[in-house]
């Protein structure tokens, strides 16, 4: 298993699910053709862009190259990485028929050639680079006691940091726990959360306003 700087980007579930037992990493998934019509997701995928750099690893059937090529045409080329499977034909374990095209997408090729494909995409490896120093992760833990989850009130305060981050709304607690250690560090963190208990400011000379 190799440990991504970069988030990757798959098509569907089973794809993020396979991709899982292979990188250390966010992987975020389009939802097929989804990802033309969803914009908060785009926004999203915008931003961890911007963060961390992406890559694309769509199956290599026109369906995964037409959202490949979509996800390019909106996000800067020096944000965006390609890692691409081979033509490998066959049939995944789950599915009665194969695909359209005959070839395997990226739930149905082995872990060598998920492996293979995302070494050539020149992606950052920790594997082989020297070993980062360590950071303060942002934890479960650290969401409860932030009151972000876990409390009464959690579900609505959450939403306010959601918001605050730029963050879609729909994240689970678990997906947000990886989001946030992807784009910010532990101070941040700390940070963001005191400015929601911050009052708003008032205008000072609200008689002007009349």
């Amino acid at each position: 298993m190799i440990k991504l700087k970069e988030v990757v980007i798959v098509e569907g579930r089973y794809d993020k699910i396979r991709l899982s037992s292979v990188i250390d990493g966010l992987i975020i998934e389009t939802g097929g053709f989804r990802i033309f019509k969803d914009k908060e997701k785009v926004a999203f995928i915008r931003r961890m862009a911007q963060t961390r750099g992406v890559l694309i690893l769509t199956d290599s059937d026109a369906a995964g190259f037409l959202i490949r090529n979509h996800l390019s045409g909106i996000l800067p080329p020096q944000q965006v990485k390609h890692a691409y499977i081979p033509d490998i034909f066959g049939k995944e374990r789950r599915k009665e028929k194969p695909s359209k095209e005959g070839k395997l997408g990226v739930e149905g090729v082995s872990q060598q050639v998920l492996l293979a494909a995302i070494r050539q995409a020149g992606v950052c490896c920790e594997e082989e680079e020297a070993a980062p120093q360590e950071k303060r992760p942002i934890t479960k833990l650290d969401l409860y006691e932030a009151g972000l989850s876990g409390r009464e009130d959690s579900a609505a305060r959450r939403a306010a940091f959601l918001q605050a981050c730029a963050l879609p709304e729909h994240l689970s607690v678990n997906a947000l726990v990886r989001v946030l250690n992807a784009l910010m560090d532990y101070s941040t963190f700390v940070q963001t959360v005191e400015q929601l208990d911050k009052p708003a400011k008032k205008d000072k000379n609200p008689e002007e306003n009349n």
